[in-house]
């Protein structure tokens, strides 16, 4: 089954990333898309990604040579071991393109949908062979961050999560299973709790959006690359985490809908570094010096993570 092609559905910012590390570890893929300019520029997207992550000439042209493109869905996924589906987050769209992909792929292929925090359960719930449906939440940039979270929904069998687990462990991933399909999975309520009270500083006047970053950047985010959460409050111990937990939890942001301030940034249409405003102003120079800064960091701490 593993000489089986794997298709991406999506040649935009997630399908190229994820057919990028999949052709780089070997298989065969196959990438659609129905917007003909992103598919026709999708291999050399590819080959600037590898460029960048400091991949040779001819290490890109052997990947490259494991990708090709389908103009049809049907063509993509017709011999498919696996199904990948990286399409805009509309529940709609999704919900027919698997429908799609379950009229033209092999009965056994796996089925997974790309989503950030989209209900797994919903996406998957009209098709007719569920229990090879489950989510792969790849995190942006998908060939750089090691983390993919594999949720499954109720239907989910034990086989589609642990071949799908081997699949992206053996491509160079870290798979994490999540058990329960709730909002968000994981990662994104982890970082959205983190973004919600630092929004709620800013909007509470207590400092400035640059300070909030600051203090992240310069304090506990230099070591959640290598100290978990629940390992730091193992490593201080439970007991100080409880005493903490007594004082400050009560005044953390609590409120369930978005904050009024994030809400009138975007009335205001500052959208941030593609508007040249957000809680903080940008210069194309700046954003585009912060995303290569980015991509440096992930390189270098890949490095510093293997020693």
């Amino acid at each position: 089954m593993e000489k089986r092609p794997i298709a991406v559905i999506g040649a935009g910012l997630m399908g190229h990333g994820i057919a990028l590390t999949l052709a780089k570890a070997g298989h065969r893929v196959l990438v659609t898309d129905p917007v003909a300019d992103a598919l026709a520029a999708v291999t050399g997207r590819i080959a600037e990604s590898l460029s960048l992550m400091g991949e040779d000439a001819g290490r890109i042209d052997e990947i490259l040579s494991n990708v090709e493109t389908c103009e049809s869905l049907q063509a993509a996924v017709s011999d498919s071991f696996a199904v990948f589906e990286a399409a805009p987050e509309k529940m709609d769209l999704k919900q027919q393109i698997f429908a799609e992909i379950e009229a033209h792929a092999p009965g056994d292929s796996l089925l997974a949908s790309n989503t950030s925090v989209m209900p797994i359960t919903a996406i998957m719930q009209k098709l007719g062979k569920r229990g090879r449906s489950l989510g792969t939440h790849w995190w942006n940039p998908p060939h750089m961050i090691p983390l993919v979270e594999v949720i499954r929904t109720e239907w989910t069998s034990d086989e589609t999560v642990d071949t799908m687990m081997s699949l992206l462990g053996e491509a160079g991933k870290t798979p994490v299973c999540v058990a329960k399909d709730v909002p968000g999975f994981i990662g994104n309520r982890l970082q959205h709790a983190l973004w919600r009270e630092a929004i709620s500083l800013v909007e509470r006047g207590i400092c400035d959006a640059e300070s909030v970053d600051t203090v992240i950047k310069s304090c506990f985010g230099r070591r959640l690359s290598v100290l978990g959460p629940l390992e730091n409050a193992d490593l201080v111990g439970t007991d100080l985490t409880l005493d903490i937990h007594n004082t400050v939890l009560a005044d953390l942001e609590s409120r369930p809908g978005p904050s009024p301030y994030l809400e009138k940034l975007v009335a205001d249409g500052k959208l941030g570094m593609k508007s040249g405003e957000g809680f903080r102003k940008w210069t194309p120079e700046e954003a585009d010096k912060v995303r290569k800064r980015v991509t440096t960091h992930l390189k270098r701490l890949e490095t510093i993570l293997e020693e």
